[in-house]
């Protein structure tokens, strides 16, 4: 009589044969199935002909009308309400939301498309874009009832109103369980007290979605989120905060004190208000990683022309090993950037969980967007240190890409999570 433990080892031993028998089965059945199938079909990295063609209007549009005034917006760092209307006409504005709801119904690969060809010249502009399509706009689409999309979502598409996401508060940036506002339950409306900070299109915005405490006790189980009104009484946006870059884009404190939210406003179900905003970060990390690859392109394109017209010892320096080393590493980057960015966006088209690939994408992207400004400016030498030229600007607004909807160290901690659990 064998023992326990030796019949587990027989067992063991029987089963790990059966499955080399069956993985050699299921490998000699996949060759019998290429060989039947047509030769030369490799993986896809074409854009199909409507994303092409959103490609050039968006490229058009930004070489024509931001392009030219992109200094002038970075230094009177006003918010451009007319470049904004004319992108919500163009249908940017809710670009893959549900033309049932005033979207345009592309894909998530069509609106990174866009959010790059804005970000080579204006990450500012990029940035209202990407935060009021992914952010405001995207929490109400992916939570919203119908009523409330029907009432939202159209104008918010076509930026006849704007958007603004408010998460994030004095006391409480990557650990959202701190936050401090909370919304109590009256009858018939919710009575919302408290402060965010950092809110992209803080005091432009018509619509907040705004996440706050229903149930104290209950940590992240307890956040809900609410859609509120910017002229209902209470709401009070603060001034335009002065910042490092992003000049241009609209970031401001909202504060808000004693506001009746009515009970229709809730915006998903009570206590579920954390977990739909996993949702909303995991495609506004995409938004960002697009917007990062804008601008790391960006550099390399001014890289390349510069280094290719300044002469130094008789030639260009363009011809000099190091900078061609600078130029090589650069475009390298950029590429594999954008690969992880899109095929984070094609793992959402196809309603696959892309978590991990979201925050590869937003750490990858956004890192190399700080790098390549610095290496553009190297390039330009003293020029680059100047506001003469597009690369100093660009270092300036790469590094909130670093920062804004996860730090690098929350990409981090999500990836690590996300590769473990193969082993739990």
């Amino acid at each position: 009589m064998y023992y326990y433990s030796d019949f587990y080892r027989i067992l063991n031993s029987l089963w790990f044969i059966f499955l080399s028998f069956w993985k050699r089965f299921q490998f000699t059945h996949l060759i019998i199935k290429i060989q039947n199938k047509p030769q030369n079909m490799p993986l896809n990295f074409e854009l199909n002909e409507d994303q092409k063609m959103l490609q050039e209007s968006v490229k058009e549009f930004t070489e024509r009308h931001v392009a030219p005034t992109v200094f002038e917006r970075d230094n009177s760092k006003e918010f451009p309400h007319d470049l904004v209307t004319q992108l919500g006409e163009m249908g940017m504005m809710g670009i893959y939301h549900d033309p049932g709801f005033g979207g345009s119904g592309f894909d998530t690969v069509s609106f990174c498309l866009a959010i790059e060809e804005i970000a080579r010249w204006d990450a500012s502009l990029a940035l209202t874009v990407a935060s009021h399509t992914s952010l405001g706009t995207g929490h109400i689409s992916i939570a919203g009832s119908d009523d409330q999309k029907k009432k939202y979502m159209p104008d918010l598409c076509a930026a006849t109103r704007l958007a603004g996401w408010c998460l994030t508060e004095p006391g409480s940036g990557s650990d959202a369980s701190g936050m401090k506002t909370t919304a109590v339950k009256n009858g018939d409306h919710y009575l919302l007290n408290g402060s965010k900070i950092f809110i992209t299109q803080g005091s432009v915005a018509d619509v907040y979605v705004v996440l706050a405490k229903t149930d104290p006790d209950l940590g992240t189980k307890g956040i809900s989120a609410f859609i509120v009104e910017a002229d209902w009484e209470g709401v009070k946006p603060g001034a335009p905060m002065h910042k490092l870059g992003m000049n241009s884009s609209n970031t401001t404190e909202v504060v808000f004190e004693n506001v009746e939210v009515p009970v229709e406003n809730l915006l998903g179900e009570e206590g579920m208000g954390f977990v739909d905003t996993m949702k909303v970060l995991d495609g506004g990390r995409v938004g960002i990683a697009a917007l990062s690859v804008g601008v790391a392109r960006g550099a390399l394109e001014e890289s390349l022309k510069y280094s290719m017209e300044r002469k130094q010892f008789g030639k260009p320096i363009g011809n000099f090993q190091h900078i061609e080393s600078k130029l090589v590493d650069m475009a390298t980057s950029v590429e594999a950037a954008r690969l992880l960015t899109l095929k984070a966006a094609t793992l959402k088209d196809n309603g696959k969980s892309y978590t991990k690939e979201a925050s590869m994408a937003k750490l990858f992207a956004s890192e190399l967007s700080v790098q390549a400004s610095l290496d553009a400016i190297q390039i330009h030498g003293g020029y680059g240190y100047t506001k003469e030229y597009h690369v100093e600007r660009f270092l300036r607004d790469a590094k909130l890409l670093t920062i804004g909807e996860g730090t690098s160290e929350i990409q981090r901690l999500i990836i690590a999570r996300e590769l473990k659990k193969s082993f739990i």
